[in-house]
C-alpha cells in the first residue's frame, strides 16, 4: 500500500471506529476494588471481537493472576520485516461524582467533534487508535503485529509484569508502540519520552476505641481526623516543595507549558498560586510530587458533632524517571510516622508501585515514527515528558533493550482524564491512528 492509500483507508474506516469506540465507553470497565467485575470482562470480550475485526488470525484472553485478563493477538512477521508490539489498556478510571459531569459518563456522548466519557481518552482510544491503523492493511500487515491490551492499568498494572517475564516469547519485539499518552493540545504532535514512576499507599490513624461526643470530649480527647490532617499538611512546605528527606527536585532537559498555558489547562482559579518551585517541566516531568487522592471521613451533610477515632488516606507518590518507587514511598512513610502527633497508632496497607522511563530517541523506528507523525499531523513530533505512570513500560525495557518504545496516542492535556467529563477529539484520534498505520508501513518499509 502507498501512503495515500493507507490514509485514505484510514479515514474511510473512522465510522465505524468511531462507533466502536463509543461501544467501547458504554461499559463501566472499572477495575478497582468495590466495583463490579462483569462489565470490566465485558469490555475484555468487546476487546477481543475488536481485535479479530482488524484481521489479526491469533486473538485470545490471557489470564492474569491476581487481575483482570489482557487480551492478546498477533500476527506473524513477512520475511525479513521487524515485529511490533501495540499496548493500551481497556479498563478505566472511576467516574466519581456523577453531579460534576455534563454527560452521563457511561453513555457516550458526542458534542463539538469530540466524544464525552469515562475512558474515550484514557485509553479506549488507545485500543481504538490500534484497531483502527491495523484495519487499514485488511490482514496484509507489513510488519509482525503483536498486541496486548491490559484490563487492570489504572490500579494496579505491576500485576501483568510477572507474566511478562515469565512469558517473554510472547511480547518480544523490535519496537513497542504504547498509546496511552498524548500532545498538549490538539494537533501538536508530540512524543513521550519520559514517565514518571509511582507509589501508592493507604495510611489510617487510631485515636480511641470508638467516636465521642464532641461537647463531652472536644479539648482532649485526640481526634484522628485532625492528626492525619497535621501528618498529611506536612508533607508540603508553605511553597508547596516536597519537605520529606531525599526526594530532592529533578530537572527536565526539554521545554515544558508556559505558566499561562498550564493555568488554562488545568483550570486554575485567578489569584491562586501554583505550588512548587523550580521550572513546570521540572515540577511535572523530573521530580516527585505527593498528592492525597481519598479520605475516609466523615461527609459533611453526614456529620454529627463527634471526635473521631479513626481517619483513613490513600497518598499517591509520583517519581522521577530513574527514580526508586518502593525506596521513595518507604522514605514518606517513615516521615509521616515521624510527624504523626499525640502518640498516634498508624497502620500502613495497600501498597502499589510502578517504575518510571526514560527513552532513547534515535534509532530507525523513531525515525519511521517521526516520518509518520509529520505526514499525519502536518508537522514533525516533538519530545515531550509525562507526568503519570504506564507500569508495564519499564518491564518492558527491562526484557527486551534493544526495543525502542515509542509513546504516542489520542489524548490531550484537555482531555480530562481521571476527571469528570472526560473527552477525545475525534481529528485527534482520526491523526493519531493514520500516523500508527503510516508508522508500520514505513518501519516495514525502511527495515528491509
Amino acid at each position: 500500500m502507498t501512503p495515500d492509500e493507507i490514509e485514505n483507508a484510514v479515514t474511510a474506516g473512522m465510522p465505524q471506529a468511531i462507533a466502536d469506540l463509543k461501544r467501547l465507553v458504554a461499559i463501566p470497565s472499572v477495575a478497582f476494588p468495590g466495583h463490579p467485575e462483569e462489565p470490566v470482562h465485558a469490555a475484555a470480550a468487546l476487546t477481543e471481537e475488536l481485535l479479530r475485526s482488524a484481521g489479526l488470525p491469533h486473538v485470545r484472553q490471557i489470564p492474569v493472576e491476581g487481575s483482570f485478563p489482557a487480551v492478546y493477538a498477533e500476527a506473524p512477521a513477512p520475511p525479513g520485516a521487524p515485529t511490533v508490539l501495540l499496548y493500551a489498556h481497556y479498563d478505566v478510571q472511576p467516574a466519581g461524582d456523577p453531579a460534576l459531569w455534563r454527560t452521563s459518563p457511561f453513555e457516550p456522548t458526542e458534542i463539538d467533534g469530540a466524544i464525552y466519557g469515562r475512558g474515550a481518552a484514557d485509553d479506549k482510544s488507545g485500543v481504538l487508535s490500534h484497531v483502527a491503523a491495523l484495519r487499514a492493511f485488511q490482514g496484509r500487515f507489513p510488519v509482525g503485529v503483536r498486541v496486548v491490551i491490559e484490563g487492570q492499568e489504572e490500579y494496579a498494572g505491576e500485576r501483568l509484569e510477572s507474566f511478562v517475564e515469565q512469558n517473554p516469547e510472547l511480547f518480544r519485539a523490535d519496537a513497542i508502540v504504547v498509546a496511552d499518552t498524548g500532545n498538549p493540545r490538539v494537533g501538536d504532535p508530540s512524543v513521550t519520552t519520559s514517565l514518571r514512576g509511582m507509589g501508592a499507599f493507604t495510611i489510617e490513624v487510631r485515636t480511641l476505641r470508638e467516636s465521642l461526643h464532641s461537647g463531652s470530649f472536644g479539648g482532649a480527647a485526640p481526634d484522628a481526623l485532625a492528626a492525619l490532617i497535621r501528618m498529611l499538611a506536612a508533607l508540603h512546605d508553605d511553597h508547596g516543595d516536597i519537605r520529606v528527606p531525599g526526594l530532592p527536585r529533578g530537572s527536565f532537559l526539554g521545554a515544558g507549558p508556559s505558566e499561562e498555558d498550564f493555568r488554562a489547562t488545568a483550570g486554575v482559579l485567578d489569584g491562586v498560586s501554583l505550588v512548587g518551585s523550580g521550572s513546570l517541566a521540572d515540577r511535572l516531568w523530573a521530580s516527585y510530587a505527593i498528592t492525597v487522592t481519598g479520605l475516609d471521613v466523615p461527609s459533611v451533610s453526614g456529620a454529627i458533632n463527634a471526635v473521631q477515632a479513626v481517619a483513613r488516606a490513600r497518598v499517591t507518590v509520583r517519581v522521577p524517571p530513574a527514580g526508586d518507587p518502593k525506596t521513595t514511598v518507604e522514605a514518606v512513610v517513615d516521615f509521616l510516622r515521624q510527624v504523626a502527633p499525640w502518640g498516634v497508632q498508624v497502620e500502613i496497607g495497600e501498597y502499589n508501585m510502578g517504575s518510571g522511563y526514560l527513552a532513547d530517541t534515535g534509532g530507525a523506528a523513531r525515525s519511521a515514527l517521526n516520518r509518520a507523525m509529520e505526514r499525519a499531523f502536518g508537522r514533525p513530533p516533538r519530545d515531550i515528558g509525562a507526568g503519570g505512570s504506564i507500569p508495564l513500560v519499564s518491564t518492558l525495557v527491562r526484557q527486551f533493550p534493544a526495543a525502542t518504545v515509542l509513546l504516542f496516542g489520542a489524548e490531550d492535556d484537555d482531555a480530562a482524564i481521571h476527571a469528570p467529563n472526560e473527552r477525545v477529539d475525534i481529528e485527534e484520534f482520526r491523526r493519531t491512528a493514520t500516523a500508527e498505520a503510516l508508522f508500520l508501513h514505513e518501519y516495514g518499509s525502511a527495515t528491509a
